[in-house]
């Protein structure tokens, strides 16, 4: 069975959404009968990349509110993060467009790296505080998750994955997904937001259910009859 899920990495409850995913997935009996896919989505296109801004000016200035305001909308995502073990650090978050950041987990999935990619890049961002625009940030994350940070760089430096990234953004469009995350369960099911784990494992439940009775038998009642089999054997 199929999951995908669009995402962005500076979306905090993207990071949320993950944990509380995994933790249903984690009990989920046929868990290992799941691939997971991650979609690229930009929150914020526009958004040029400033290291000498704090998050919270930015979302002071994105959304028109004081700088208290701010803070304390980024308080209580701290809170909620911090109830599935996550460190959220918003006072050293760089705001910074994540197109390249997507860019770089469409490498990583090409190597077979992609979930582990996008664990890596939301702790840079949220916990870290790494600019995750910048070249030598990702490379630094190839090499740490085994990648070649060599075949990374052509890459970046010869525009491969734009097209995955805005084909990813299309399909969202096409999907009517306005916000992140965004998860669907074999283009069946869809779960918004980062719900709490137990609604993720009702509808693994479900989905997982009605994927398997249309998958092909693998075991039949038999009628024996005269035959041969493999050896030889006539009877």
């Amino acid at each position: 069975m199929k999951i995908e899920i669009w995402s962005d990495i500076m979306c905090p409850f993207c990071y949320i959404g993950k944990r509380r995913f995994e933790e249903a997935l984690a009990t989920f009996e046929w868990k290992n009968g799941v691939e997971i896919e991650w979609k690229s989505f930009l929150l914020s296109p526009e958004l040029k990349t400033d290291p000498n801004k704090n998050i919270h000016e930015y979302l002071a200035e994105h959304k028109n509110i004081s700088l208290e305001e701010a803070k304390g909308m980024n308080d209580y995502v701290t809170n909620m993060a911090a109830q599935v073990g996550l460190t959220y650090n918003f006072d050293k978050a760089i705001p910074a467009n994540s197109f390249n950041a997507h860019r770089f987990l469409h490498f990583a999935k090409k190597h077979g790296k992609q979930n582990e990619a996008e664990e890596r890049l939301f702790k840079a961002y949220f916990t870290e505080g790494k600019n995750i625009d910048d070249a030598q940030t990702l490379l630094l994350l190839a090499i740490e998750l085994e990648l070649d940070a060599n075949k990374l760089a052509d890459a970046m430096n010869n525009g491969e994955f734009t097209n995955d990234v805005i084909a990813d953004i299309n399909e969202a469009q096409q999907l009517g997904v306005r916000g992140v995350p965004f998860f669907v369960f074999n283009r069946k099911y869809a779960v918004s937001g980062a719900q709490e784990s137990e609604a993720f494992t009702q509808t693994l439940e479900k989905a997982f259910e009605e994927w398997q009775a249309c998958q092909p038998k693998t075991s039949f009642e038999t009628i024996k009859g005269e035959s041969c089999d493999i050896d030889g054997n006539c009877d």
